[in-house]
Formats: C-alpha cells, sequence, structure tokens
C-alpha cells in the first residue's frame, strides 16, 4: 500500500497548511490573494510544489508515488545480468529486492532526511542569519549546533526544517 504524499504551505514564514493535497489547497485557496504568495514543500523530499491553473498541487494527482509496475530498462555486465537471472524469481524480483533493501538503509534515511531539509532551508531560510552555520550542522549532523544557528529563523521554518532533517541530526551523516 502507497503512503499518500503530504505536503506543507507556507505564507511567509507561517505554516498556513499541512497534510493531504486536498487539504493544503483549499486551505491555500482560503488565503484570497495572498494565495499566489504561499510555498508549498513536500514532506518527502523537500522539493517546492506547485500549484497547476486548475489549483492542483502539480503531480499529487497522481499521488506521485506510483503503485504498479513501471517498465524501465537498465545495463548492467553481463556477469550481473547472469547473477540477477540466477536468483529466486529472476532479474526483475531481484532488483526489487535490492531496491527495498537500500530504502530501508538506515544511512540511506539518513542522506534523504539531510538532502530534504536542505532543499527547504535554501528556499525558505536562504536569508536568514545563522544559514550557513545551519547548513554546516545539518551535514554534520550535529543538531545542537543547528538549533543554535536556525534560533533567528520563523519559528514553522525551524521547526520544518528540524522535522525534515530527523535522523540526519541524530546520527552523523555518512561521508
Amino acid at each position: 500500500m502507497t503512503q499518500q504524499q503530504t505536503y506543507t504551505a507556507f505564507l511567509g514564514g507561517a505554516v498556513v497548511a499541512a497534510g493531504a493535497p486536498a487539504r493544503v489547497t483549499a486551505a491555500i485557496a482560503g488565503q484570497g490573494g495572498d494565495a499566489r504568495r504561499a510555498l508549498i514543500f513536500s514532506d518527502r523530499t523537500g522539493d517546492q510544489a506547485r500549484l497547476t491553473g486548475s489549483g492542483e498541487i502539480e503531480g499529487a494527482a497522481a499521488g506521485e508515488d506510483v503503485s504498479g509496475p513501471v517498465t524501465l530498462q537498465i545495463r548492467v555486465l553481463a556477469r550481473h545480468a547472469r547473477w540477477l537471472e540466477a536468483q529466486s524469481g529472476g532479474a526483475s524480483a531481484s532488483v526489487r529486492r535490492l531496491v527495498e533493501a537500500a530504502r530501508r538503509d538506515p544511512a540511506q534515511l539518513v542522506l534523504e532526511a539531510r538532502d530534504a531539509a536542505y532543499r527547504f532551508m535554501a528556499m525558505m531560510a536562504g536569508d536568514f542569519p545563522g544559514y550557513e552555520e545551519a547548513c554546516r550542522a545539518l551535514f554534520a549532523g550535529d543538531g545542537a549546533r543547528f538549533d543554535v544557528a536556525a534560533a533567528g529563523w520563523p519559528v514553522d521554518v525551524r521547526a520544518y526544517g528540524r522535522r525534515l532533517a530527523g535522523p540526519a541530526l541524530s546520527r552523523p551523516v555518512p561521508g
């Protein structure tokens, strides 16, 4: 079962909505003329999302995460192809297992959290005092230093950046 993508919308430095796409777009629409100034971020990737002309979050209608099979062409060395085919379920099943194992790897989760926080911070906090130091702390995995550097930011920006960073600030980021 695919978990629905969630978003957080900011107006200035304050969160105006968070959650499912319909909830976020409804809250933004309720902002009237200010709605055009709202910035929306993916809670999974930290990427900025855009509203379509019809007022929906771009990509959200499709759920962004494809739940069915997708055809992908990859090139591997002959010895890799032989190994994949010899595995239980064949090459496709082997690749799926490898990908799922990699996605659960704690080091990968740390990297994804760090990258999501960095993307958000670059957009929302790039002009704030302490931004560069907060980035250094993020990449060093130093939560205490991050909190000190971001102390002067708007509360919602600081809290959301910290939330996205999650595991990246609780343990060192792999080299």
